[in-house]
């Protein structure tokens, strides 16, 4: 590469035995994370949050843009209008937009309209993609973002699995349409809401769905020297 300046790369590389346990170790972490519905009200170590949201924002992204800004909500004013929100777009969700088949698939979940978990969880992130970059020195006046929704994606996984790591529960959630998120929040223009997280630790007797992982026959297909025969 002849443009732009380089560094040494700060890389550690793990012994095979090292790597197995790693391995081990992470799968084992990462398969005991459950999606939480039902939180404490007990608040969290902001500190420790906000050094999860700095881990997301390591993520790859398309030309380097880091195409993402984070919103900490932790207000119970904005929390509560954040769940009236997000209630009557869900209202609309369960009792038109939705199709039988969507709302049968959600009935092992017994998820509804109601949100409670939007004020009871002691935080929020809500997660803004950027479509593009305000820039003064081009034309338009913006500067393009390439692979935005895979690039913010990714750093949305890496901010769920910093937080699991830290001892602190999540849920995914995205109550579609979500502008009104960037309208609370009063985000500009060129960000648009792309998911909605719930954090806390989990109520006392916390329970979670009875789910099942796919195999792995159904997860993944090896393409090997081995497997051509």
């Amino acid at each position: 590469m002849e443009d732009g300046q380089h560094i040494p790369l700060n890389f550690e590389r793990l012994s095979e035995e090292e790597m197995r346990q790693t391995a081990d170790r992470m799968f084992e972490r990462f398969n005991a994370r459950r999606t939480v519905r039902h939180f404490s009200a007990e608040p969290l170590p902001l500190d420790v949050v906000r050094q999860c949201i700095r881990a997301a924002g390591t993520a790859p992204s398309g030309a380097h843009k880091q195409p993402w800004h984070f919103c900490l909500v932790t207000d119970p004013d904005i929390k509560k209008r954040i769940r009236v929100a997000a209630e009557k777009e869900e209202y609309e969700n369960y009792h038109r937009r939705m199709n039988e088949a969507w709302l049968d698939d959600l009935k092992p979940f017994g998820t509804d309209h109601i949100k409670p978990h939007l004020e009871d969880a002691p935080a929020l992130i809500v997660v803004f993609r950027q479509s593009w970059t305000p820039d003064a020195a081009a034309a338009s006046g913006k500067s393009q973002n390439y692979y935005v929704q895979e690039s913010v994606g990714i750093a949305s996984g890496m901010l769920l699995s910093a937080l699991h790591e830290c001892g602190i529960a999540t849920l995914t959630h995205t109550p579609s349409p979500m502008g009104f998120l960037a309208e609370i929040l009063k985000r500009p223009a060129h960000e648009k809401a792309f998911l909605l997280i719930p954090i806390g630790y989990p109520a006392e007797g916390c329970q979670v769905p009875d789910i099942q992982r796919k195999n792995w026959n159904e997860l993944a297909t090896e393409h090997g020297p081995e497997s051509a025969h």
